[in-house]
């Protein structure tokens, strides 16, 4: 989150903690609300929202500059830039000491010591001028003031605010977390922050992440990450659509008599399959509820057909006599390979 959004944001209030509170219990705060709103364990659009917000507070609240940053341009902000400091506390109750560390160099020179920086609506820096200090701007003025005019220079008009550029990312995920949906840590410019991958994505998909691009400018917003997935394949199991697709061996007399055999699902579970008489290699047998969580998906059973590798006399006489018993089938398999 850009700084210029701060003033707008009450972080402690989010994670439900006094401002003075001690990064334990901003932590522990944080904790508590987690379990509460993270979205593999509440799936409402309200839980994800908040997640993503005390998720934003977090990470700015323990990190010990980013805090102290955060508290000064808020407090700046609610001050409204129309007091002088003096010593120790300034007037209207406002503290210029939170600046003088963030501030102080930022106006050509020294402040003279704690609590004697000064701020003025006119002939000085704006708050605009003040976020862009923070992204690296100078805040010495002069014929080549960003804004405004010092002397005898010239008059130049503010940059407008520039969007972050976006950013592209790569992951692989195992087929078991691209089903079942996950959370993965990434990291940006430093700083490790934790997503949430739906189920049922699949290769070649791209998850966009508002806000994790690169950082605008002039109080742009920032630009969006492009999460491209890959997706490891399993050695049984396959997705089409929301459905989970998986072989169904049986023999030839299950085949032609029909049968219930028992298999395992993609969790485990023992289940039963009834295979419907008279199936042939690619009949698809589909069990209500098998497939994608949360996604109306179903699980299919392709069917397999498997015969001996090694038949014996016997079982090749009775192989023969079978189809001579099915003489029209027999023909009918023949046209189908003509």
């Amino acid at each position: 989150m850009a700084e210029n959004e701060w003033l707008s944001k009450d972080f402690y209030k989010t994670l439900g903690v006094s401002k003075d509170a001690t990064a334990s219990e901003i932590t522990k705060a944080y904790r508590k609300l987690a379990r509460k709103y993270h979205p593999d364990l509440n799936k409402t659009k309200e839980a994800e929202e908040k997640f993503k917000d005390i998720s934003e507070a977090y990470d700015v609240l323990s990190n010990a500059d980013e805090r102290k940053k955060y508290d000064a341009i808020r407090q700046f902000g609610m001050g409204g830039a129309r007091f002088a400091g003096g010593s120790g506390a300034g007037q209207s109750g406002f503290n210029t000491d939170a600046f003088s560390d963030i501030f102080g160099s930022m106006f050509g020179g020294g402040t003279g010591g704690p609590g004697n920086i000064r701020f003025q609506t006119s002939g000085g820096p704006g708050m605009n001028d003040i976020f862009s200090m923070f992204s690296g701007a100078t805040g010495g003025q002069g014929a080549d003031a960003p804004y405004g005019s010092a002397g005898n220079g010239p008059y130049r008009e503010p940059e407008p605010p520039q969007r972050g550029a976006d950013r592209n990312s790569k992951i692989t995920l195992t087929f078991r977390q691209a089903v079942k949906g996950s959370t993965v840590s990434l990291k940006v410019d430093g700083r490790t922050f934790k997503t949430h991958i739906p189920a049922g994505v699949k290769t070649g998909q791209k998850i966009r992440l508002a806000g994790k691009g690169r950082h605008g400018t002039n109080g742009g917003a920032n630009g969006d990450m492009y999460l491209n997935i890959t997706v490891t394949p399993d050695a049984k199991f396959s997705m089409e659509g929301n459905d989970l697709v998986m072989p169904l061996p049986v023999t030839v007399g299950e085949a032609v008599a029909g049968a219930k055999v028992s298999t395992r699902d993609f969790d485990g579970q023992e289940i039963r399959i009834k295979v419907p008489a008279g199936s042939s290699s690619g009949t698809k047998v589909r069990v209500s509820g098998g497939g994608v969580p949360g996604r109306g998906g179903d699980l299919i059973a392709r069917i397999e057909i498997h015969v001996p590798a090694k038949p014996g006399l016997e079982l090749k006489h009775a192989a023969k006599e079978f189809d001579r018993k099915n003489a029209e089938y027999t023909d009918e398999v023949a046209a189908a390979r003509a």
